[in-house]
């Protein structure tokens, strides 16, 4: 089969769109075995995703449909880019000591559900290490204190510039990333917080659940921003608990909830499926 592309647009909402957008890649001998489109009457904004392929006997390729194109894109002021689905996104994978999350996105990444390349894992601490071995990741110890974070974030920039990595993901990370830091990576850096956010602050935050009485936890996948765990969500998920279940208890379910739902977000901004749409996000699942 040949080359499939993934088409993403957002542009003010406006009559004409999607029969500009599919008459074009007609036009190109395009065959569409995926569209979806979203249309936000409060910010008056359109959001739109095609996944296509050139017919065998299409004159078009890639470089030149994305050179014509340009002409369909300023008539409606888009924002769009066209991607090659066959070429995996770089992705940086940041840990501390947890281990939950990375191992079961190399499980995920290992059994071909997700369509990446792990640049490198990450760590404040040495001891994933052997598990980033064990996998052949190149390991990068970049540990952080007050008096070195700034000359860190520089190192962990330059490794993100080197390897040309598109996404990082912090799976179980435990620094606060600079605000510098967060608008270099806007867009492009996902966290796995350990509630269903809003949700209790500081240590030990399935104790104050279980102290407050709750009958639902859950976990929430969100891009990072410098509002610290305020950043547009892309995923979340709950379980209902009760009192019988002990802290321990609590934090084992939490753990399960943490892989899912970072899982789902990697998967969905992996495969161009999540549009930023101010402080939250359109997903077409």
């Amino acid at each position: 089969m040949s080359t499939s592309y993934t088409m993403t647009i957002s542009c003010p909402a406006n009559s004409g769109i999607v029969a500009a957008v599919t008459t074009y890649l007609s036009n190109c001998g395009c065959y569409i075995s995926e569209m979806a489109q979203f249309d936000d009457e409060f910010h008056d904004r359109f959001f739109m995703r095609a996944v296509f392929r050139f017919n065998a006997d299409s004159p078009s390729n890639a470089d030149s449909l994305s050179e014509g194109f340009g002409t369909v894109a300023a008539e409606f002021d888009m924002q769009w880019a066209l991607h090659d689905n066959s070429t995996p996104m770089k992705v940086i994978l940041m840990v501390s000591k947890y281990d939950h999350c990375l191992t079961d996105l190399l499980y995920r990444y290992h059994k071909g559900e997700m369509k990446m390349q792990v640049s490198a894992i990450v760590s404040n601490h040495l001891d994933l290490r052997p598990m980033a071995e064990r996998e052949g990741i190149r390991f990068v110890y970049l540990p952080v204190n007050a008096d070195t974070k700034a000359e860190q974030e520089a190192e962990l920039r330059k490794l993100i510039e080197e390897t040309g990595t598109e996404l990082v993901v912090l799976a179980r990370y435990m620094q606060i990333l600079s605000d510098t830091m967060c608008q270099y990576l806007a867009g492009r850096a996902i966290n796995i917080h350990h509630s269903f956010l809003p949700g209790f602050k500081g240590a030990k935050p399935y104790h104050q659940a279980w102290e407050r009485g709750v009958k639902l936890i859950g976990a929430t996948a969100h891009y990072v921003t410098s509002d610290l765990d305020e950043g547009p969500i892309i995923e979340q998920e709950v379980e209902r608990v009760d009192h019988g279940l002990r802290p321990d208890d609590l934090v084992a379910i939490g753990r399960d909830i943490e892989t899912l739902t970072l899982s789902r977000a990697v998967k969905y901004h992996l495969e161009h499926r999540v549009f930023l749409n101010g402080e939250r996000t359109v997903i077409f699942r």
